[in-house]
């Protein structure tokens, strides 16, 4: 089944296109994921991983994308071994990988082969390195490769230079027991689709990356820093190499030298002896020697001119040793400098895993932190729906008591109308009974007046009958008052009841003759209190106030008073 889905009658090249773009958009996801779950797992990795088998099954779909087809006597066959073979040509430190997985008793097929290869070189931390080397070679790749294929363009690029990341974590494999050659790659979807709701801290986030590029800033430096120290342990090897050689020489030329000496004192001595002879023997003899003799004399000279060259050349090397002997000093000096280096640097990489394990450990703290301020959250809830719940239930009821209000002041109103016009008529009829009385009052002060004027001046007659006229004038108060009070009782009983109420006729109670505060006569000026219903004189009732059951201010007794302002002091606004 074919990983990518297309549609019949397209170009060819416009699917290429799409397939190379769902490839890199995987192993991004599948680089990322893989990079997150190391970190937050915080050990090395293992064949068992889930999210690092994806991504080995990534690189292989990748690594055989547009690979072309090579015929063999059992049919065509595809397989991405024979481009990583190329690797160790362009970078001699992969023909270790190569022999390894040559090496390895189980794998019996080229696919087994690549995947052991991507294995190994992850372990090393230089995949990225391979695949950036093996990209650049385009001209080597086109034998594999179709024109379009990933690794023939961008995206194998962009691809090699996502797998830098893979530096931070640690991977260990064991190939043996490992079969690789009948392994399906498929790619899990399931691992990268993620829910809409799922949510990140991402407090942390920040720090991690800064760490992890500290860390791949430290591991390239590291890098090469050992790239830098086997180049100078190279050039300290040759040049101790060319120090022996020298040396050698050097002992050579000397052992020479010490030969040609002796020669030359041979010579000397041979030629003396042949001098004397010569002077001592026949002429004819003396020519001959003679003749040896100046071949000895050249034979001197030549030997005496390359005593001169190797001396000259034994100097050149003498000055040449010296100055390997200050240039090894000085490489000594600079490997001992990078060494320190290197430590500091290994010190810092400690403490940046120390701390990443202490941001490790505080990302894990705040993720109990918020799990429980979500328990607490949800208990909230529940309490706010219950509260929710509770307004409700208070809100009908206070749409209940409002519905009752309304309708209660529906019935004042329709109280009001049906018997605002009678207690107007009562009150009138009230107020002009009050008149009547006061003049009545003033009426019987003056015939007092005038009695008591006449009992003085008849005294014999004044002592007859004075009583006859104070009690007709006495009993015809008493009938206005009980007129006055019919109306005003009337009308309290029309305020201060309800509507079922207003046809049931007053009792009728006979008014006291004594005020109930003073008990004294108060059949000439009697008030009613208003609150109290009670009878007093018009000085012990000489108040006013507004009542609940009227709209003005009506007549009370003086303690009804005092009780009404206390409480109308004490009462809210």
């Amino acid at each position: 089944m074919s990983l990518f889905i297309s549609r019949g009658g397209e170009d060819p090249n416009y699917l290429m296109a799409n397939e190379r773009m769902n490839l890199m958009n995987m192993a991004k996801l599948s680089i990322k994921g893989l990079i997150e779950s190391a970190l937050n797992l915080g050990r090395t990795l293992d064949s068992d991983y889930a999210p690092l088998q994806q991504f080995f099954v990534v690189m292989e779909h990748c690594l055989k994308h547009g690979l072309k087809a090579k015929k063999t006597f059992l049919g065509q066959n595809k397989s991405f071994w024979g481009p990583l073979e190329l690797v160790e040509k362009l970078v001699p430190e992969a023909a270790e990988i190569t022999a390894s997985v040559k090496d390895l008793p189980g794998l019996k097929t080229p696919v087994g082969r690549g995947r052991a290869w991507l294995r190994l070189a992850l372990m090393q931390k230089k995949l990225s390195e391979y695949m950036k080397a093996l990209i650049n070679k385009k001209e080597l790749l086109s034998e594999f490769y179709e024109p379009n294929a990933l690794m023939m363009e961008e995206e194998g690029a962009i691809i090699a230079g996502l797998l830098v990341g893979l530096n931070v974590i640690d991977a260990n494999f064991c190939m043996k027991g490992e079969d690789l050659d009948s392994q399906v790659g498929v790619i899990d979807f399931s691992m990268y689709l993620k829910d809409g709701n799922s949510s990140k801290g991402s407090e942390g986030d920040g720090q991690i990356t800064a760490i992890l590029d500290q860390k791949n800033y430290v591991e390239e430096l590291n890098r090469h820093l050992n790239a830098t120290v086997n180049n100078l342990q190279a050039k300290v090897d040759a040049l101790e190499k060319s120090n022996t050689k020298l040396t050698e020489e050097l002992a050579v030329a000397n052992n020479r030298i010490i030969t040609l000496q002796e020669e030359m004192e041979r010579v000397k001595e041979e030629s003396s002896y042949i001098l004397e002879s010569n002077r001592k023997g026949p002429k004819p003899d003396r020519t001959s020697e003679g003749q040896a003799l100046s071949e000895a004399r050249k034979h001197l000279k030549e030997e005496t001119q390359l005593r001169l060259d190797v001396e000259k050349e034994l100097e050149i090397q003498i000055s040449m040793r010296q100055e390997m002997e200050l240039a090894m000093k000085m490489l000594e000096k600079d490997v001992c400098e990078k060494q320190d280096a290197l430590v500091s640097l290994r010190q810092q990489l400690d403490d940046l895993r120390a701390l990443k394990h202490e941001l490790a450990f505080k990302l894990q703290s705040s993720d109990l932190g918020v799990k429980q301020k979500s328990e607490l959250n949800s208990r909230l809830e529940e309490k706010t729906n219950q509260m929710a719940a509770t307004i409700k239930q208070l809100e009908q009821r206070l749409r209940q008591a409002e519905r009752g209000r309304q309708s209660a002041e529906l019935d004042n109103r329709l109280f009001k109308q049906d018997f605002g016009d009678k207690i107007n008529s009562l009150q009138l009829e009230v107020e002009a009974l009050t008149r009547q009385r006061n003049h009545l009052e003033l009426e019987l002060k003056q015939e007092r007046e005038r009695r008591l004027q006449n009992s003085r001046s008849i005294p014999g007659k004044g002592s007859q009958k004075p009583e006859e006229p104070k009690m007709d004038g006495k009993h015809k108060i008493q009938e206005e008052n009980v007129k006055l009070n019919k109306p005003l009782e009337e009308s309290h009983r029309l305020q201060s009841h309800p509507v079922d109420q207003q046809d049931q006729p007053l009792p009728s109670e006979k008014p006291p003759k004594y005020c109930q505060l003073c008990q004294e006569d108060c059949s000439l000026t009697k008030n009613v209190c208003r609150n109290c219903r009670g009878t007093f004189c018009n000085i012990c009732s000489t108040n006013e106030l507004p009542l609940p059951s009227s709209i003005k201010p009506e007549r009370v007794c003086n303690p009804c008073h005092e009780h009404l302002m206390k409480q109308y002091s004490t009462s809210p606004s």
